[in-house]
């Protein structure tokens, strides 16, 4: 069934009240953090000192990483799973340099200690259990940030690079370990070791909630199976889903799923597809292009065959609607998402563009001319290749579109390109970050 979503006014957006509790959280701890360091965290030489600084500073770094990354359905609805990606990623960078400095300074502090060279240091360093395990951890960070950079991460495989990533929960454990045998900061006093151990199980809790606990929970109470798979085009593909209790599944129209189907791939790989219509407590529908193996070999399902779905994920949704107007922006098999929030919410006036090299490719479009009729919208298909004359979401033409934009909530999905290109326009034409909602299925 469709879902009707009162427009929000007057109070803090859920994607504010999110970024509040993260920087509430992150400026707590850092102070407690500082007051732990100037309490206990005096080391052996001045150089010691400054590697204790950095050492207890990438422990929360590490922490927040795993918060980020535990798909907490509280934080995932309000600021989507693209944005707290971005997030781990600059931050992984800053956990990546605070690491290699706190390493780099406790090898010189202690060579200075012993009046010995760096790499004797070193070595006699590896002979220590504690020791030898923040190296291994340090060095696991390194090799992640390196396959992570962008020249590395284009020329790797999405599996071969998802597998190299895994290794972080590796680091995790080593680098927890590092840290409860290193008693100048883990036993520092009864406060410290209260503290450090409640903020570990927070985010070890939180990580083995949201990646593991939940998403068995749930495919054990559901059951998801394919109940039809149906061709919409020679290239686009639309799977049914079926399964118990569906009315209890807190999905929304927008958001997307990390879809596996066992029998059909290796359980390790998976796909996300956003949900191309509305749940309606029944079933569920995801349409997928071929693009790649996963989603071309989806016409070779059959009716019953199990799925093993993550999610539903994403901030894509008409609970951050703030206007009554909506211009709902899609590009190619972005309209998936799009169709499904046309059917979101009843209420308020709607301007769908449509953007298509050619109008054989728009698919679902008969769904999507029959809902925006329904709410007596309007749909500009936009044909054409960029470059050749078409150039529809320069600021000129959307204004032209759309002469109210800016008093309208903009929801955006479509390559990568064009959404940064409908992004700067809709700067350009003063359109409120507040009111522009994209959806990128950043997953790395």
């Amino acid at each position: 069934m469709a879902t009707s979503t009162q427009v929000r006014r007057g109070s803090l957006s859920p994607v504010v009240q999110a970024r509040l509790a993260l920087w509430a959280f992150l400026v707590v701890n850092l102070v407690i953090i500082e007051y732990l360091f100037f309490t206990a965290g005096q080391g052996k030489n001045e150089i010691l000192t400054v590697a204790k600084f950095f050492g207890l500073h990438a422990a929360l770094l590490l922490i927040c990483q795993l918060l980020l990354v535990a798909r907490l359905p509280w934080l995932d609805r309000r600021i989507g799973m693209d944005r707290l990606t971005v997030w781990h990623r600059w931050l992984g960078f800053t956990m990546f340099w605070t690491v290699l400095t706190h390493a780099t300074l406790v090898v010189l502090g202690f060579a200075a200690l012993d009046e010995v060279s760096a790499g004797k240091t070193f070595l006699a360093l590896a002979g220590v259990p504690a020791s030898l395990l923040g190296m291994l951890a340090a060095a696991i960070v390194v090799l992640t940030a390196a396959v992570s950079m962008r020249y590395a991460r284009r020329r790797l495989r999405y599996e071969v690079w998802h597998g190299l990533h895994m290794l972080l929960y590796l680091a995790l454990t080593l680098a927890f370990v590092h840290q409860l045998l290193e008693t100048t900061t883990f036993w520092s006093s009864v406060f410290g070791m209260v503290y450090w151990w409640a903020l570990w199980l927070l985010a070890l809790g939180a990580l083995i909630t949201g990646r593991i606990v939940l998403p068995i929970w749930r495919n054990a109470y559901h059951r998801f199976r394919v109940a039809a798979v149906v061709p919409e085009a020679h290239d686009v593909v639309s799977v049914h889903i079926t399964g118990r209790h569906l009315d209890k599944l807190p999905a929304q129209p927008g958001q997307f799923s990390i879809w596996r189907f066992p029998g059909h791939r290796h359980w390790w790989l998976a796909n996300p597809f956003s949900l191309s219509a509305a749940p309606n407590g029944r079933s569920l529908r995801l349409t997928a292009k071929a693009v790649g193996s996963g989603s071309a070999g989806l016409r070779q399902l059959t009716a019953g065959a199990r799925v093993f779905m993550e999610g539903p994920y994403g901030a894509f949704t008409a609970r951050h609607r703030t206007r009554h107007g909506v211009l709902l922006i899609a590009g190619g098999v972005g309209i998936t998402p799009i169709r499904a929030l046309l059917e979101a919410d009843p209420t308020g006036d709607v301007v769908v563009l449509y953007r298509v090299r050619d109008e054989r490719e728009a698919v679902l479009l008969h769904e999507v001319r029959q809902l925006v009729e329904v709410r007596r919208g309007r749909l500009h298909l936009l044909t054409g290749r960029t470059g050749q004359g078409a150039r529809p979401f320069d600021p000129i033409a959307l204004h032209r579109l759309v002469p109210d934009i800016a008093e309208r909530d903009v929801y955006v999905c479509g390559p990568p390109a064009m959404t940064a290109a409908v992004e700067k326009s809709l700067r350009a034409l003063n359109v409120p970050g507040g009111q522009v909602h994209a959806e990128k299925f950043s997953m790395a």
